[in-house]
């Protein structure tokens, strides 16, 4: 997913080889994707990560925005 418009998600070079994520964190955004798709809760993933469940949230939202705009 392309995560470069995502307010909360940063990428940079050399920090967890570049992958995009959680601004002020080393978790990447596929990760909190996978693991609400897996069926982990925001306060879960929040709590499992040490993220704001803010953050969490707009990640999710985003990805779920990204999705519907991607459909054929």
């Amino acid at each position: 997913m392309d995560w470069s418009s995502c307010e909360v998600v940063e990428i940079v070079p050399g920090k967890v080889s570049g992958l995009p994520v959680i601004r002020g964190s080393r978790v990447p955004a596929d990760q909190v994707l996978e693991n609400h798709n897996a069926g982990e809760s925001v306060e879960d993933i929040s709590y499992n990560f040490d993220l704001k469940p803010d953050d969490v949230k707009a990640v999710l939202t985003y990805a779920a925005g990204r999705q519907l705009t991607s459909r054929p």
